[in-house]
């Protein structure tokens, strides 16, 4: 069936919206449209946080779940079926203010107020969030949830306080969040066959008038990527939505993935975990963290939690960016992909998935269908490090995976060494994993290995950093690597990570 009406619940009611171009944001239809002016534009790429509001949708249990995103790059048709709430949101009839907002004044966190309301939904969402079960949030568990937050004013310590205070005002008058009623409501607005959705837009005839498409099985979705092998998949829209506010390009047909329930369902057996192609990058992360505790500190340094609860593990594969952080931890633990045409599928090794830059094997009407991750096995010694300028929400210069299986006798059975940021696509070093294989797991071994990693990489000189700079860096890791999984005396992550200190949730006093 198709319709022109888009339905969301948002301040206690359902609203219905048309007319509007598919590629609308969020952020455009709050300010222009409903004049909720609480939430603000900064940088309309989801980098800085003004506009973090947040998303309900009904979880696997038919149950409200809460998730803080980025207002300025999600696209309105994707709350149909969900619920939006902003700051206006936690404003009593009474005037009085939110735990969240009351600590903010407390604290003294907040002073022009422009990046306020951004803060305070994250932190709302971290407040309702938490089971009363799990006591109070961690100092790193604050940073984390504020990890999509940039504060231009005071400073972190006083908004860190006030998300630590906030659970002090449990007695404190409140809008409570009716989670039954508004998961009831939910309900009522499912789809029961594909949702489509299309306006003309606004900016012209040249732009056409695109249809948004959200099928809720997988052969639906199979049958109209098959039809619309041209379509623009969309799923969170962390990369997708940056075209339309930065680039303002056409995207055409738009295809989203963001409903397809059998996409967003993570399994496990005794090789393998497969994820999902819609499963988020928080989810996927998660999942992979389960069986490889070695990506905790990647997990929380790839982008921020807004983004992470919007973007997909699936769409940061399938955009086969240079710099995807995600790619070379999967390419060294021989991850597979799954893709599907129609009703056919293949499975493709990740490393042979990329052809160019930003080119894929992907054929016409092709999509990623999920990831298959062999679980750990044997005497696997795994590692994955990020270097950018910043520690949080910065896109990386180098990031690098390394995975060895090394037997009784310290002989590397099989090697496994990729990077990001080298090279025009994420790419596994042939070279040095020849350097590797079959040698002795020593000084001498890792010292050619690094001298063999110049045959595999020429890597550029941009704005983060230059070629001779990355090539040192990439050298530098893997010793790093070698000081923290040899045999005499491997270094803790202590001494060996700056970001390693007692009051940070990563310090480890063994090797992981």
């Amino acid at each position: 069936m198709t319709t022109q009406t888009i339905r969301f619940y948002h301040q206690g009611s359902v609203r219905e919206v048309a007319g509007v171009p598919p590629t609308r944001t969020v952020l455009q239809h709050l300010r222009e449209d409903l004049r909720c002016t609480g939430t603000k534009e900064g940088c309309a790429e989801g980098d800085c946080g003004a506009c973090t509001v947040v998303i309900g949708e009904l979880d696997a249990r038919g149950e409200l779940a809460l998730k803080a995103v980025n207002a300025c790059i999600q696209f309105l048709p994707t709350l149909d079926g969900r619920a939006l709430f902003t700051v206006e949101d936690l404003r009593a009839a009474s005037g009085a203010l939110h735990p969240v907002q009351q600590a903010l004044v407390d604290c003294h966190g907040s002073q022009c107020g422009f990046c306020t309301p951004g803060f305070v939904m994250s932190m709302w969402a971290l407040y309702e969030n938490q089971p009363a079960s799990a006591g109070l949030p961690t100092r790193d568990e604050i940073g984390a949830a504020l990890s999509g937050n940039l504060c231009r004013c005071t400073g972190y310590r006083p908004i860190i306080d006030a998300a630590q205070k906030m659970f002090d005002y449990a007695q404190h008058p409140r809008v409570a969040l009716d989670r039954e009623t508004i998961a009831a409501t939910l309900r009522t607005l499912r789809r029961e066959d594909t949702f489509e959705y299309s306006a003309p837009d606004t900016r012209g005839t040249a732009f056409g008038s695109p249809t948004f498409h959200a099928p809720l099985t997988l052969d639906a979705f199979a049958t109209l990527r098959a039809q619309h092998p041209h379509a623009r998949i969309v799923a969170g829209s962390t990369d997708v939505g940056l075209w339309v506010t930065k680039q303002f390009r056409d995207l055409g047909e738009l295809l989203y993935i963001g409903n397809v329930a059998a996409l967003k369902t993570i399994a496990r057996d005794a090789q393998t975990l497969e994820i999902g192609a819609a499963v988020t990058l928080e989810d996927a992360y998660a999942a992979l963290t389960a069986d490889y505790p070695e990506l905790a500190e990647l997990w929380t340094r790839f982008a921020s939690l807004p983004i992470r609860n919007a973007g997909t593990l699936g769409g940061n594969v399938a955009n086969g960016s240079p710099i995807g952080d995600s790619m070379p931890a999967l390419l060294a633990l021989g991850a597979e992909v799954v893709l599907r045409r129609d009703r056919t599928t293949r499975t493709l090794p990740l490393d042979a998935f990329y052809l160019g830059y930003q080119k894929t094997a992907l054929a016409a009407g092709e999509f990623v269908c999920a990831l298959r991750v062999p679980r750990p096995a044997g005497a696997l010694r795994f590692r994955t490090y990020k270097v950018a300028k910043r520690y949080d929400q910065d896109i990386s210069a180098v990031c690098a995976a390394f995975a060895l299986h090394v037997a009784d006798d310290r002989t590397i059975r099989a090697a496994r060494v990729a990077f990001g940021g080298m090279a025009a696509t994420p790419k596994r070093a042939a070279h040095t994993e020849a350097a590797l294989t079959d040698a002795a797991w020593n000084e001498q071994t890792v010292r050619r290995a690094m001298d063999a990693l110049a045959a595999d990489y020429q890597p550029l000189t941009d704005m983060r950093a230059s070629s001779a700079y990355r090539l040192k860096v990439a050298r530098n890791l893997l010793w790093r690597f070698y000081l923290e999984t040899r045999d005499d005396a491997p270094l803790a992550l202590c001494d060996v990570n700056a970001f390693a200190f007692e009051a940070n949730a990563i310090v480890a006093k063994e090797p992981l």
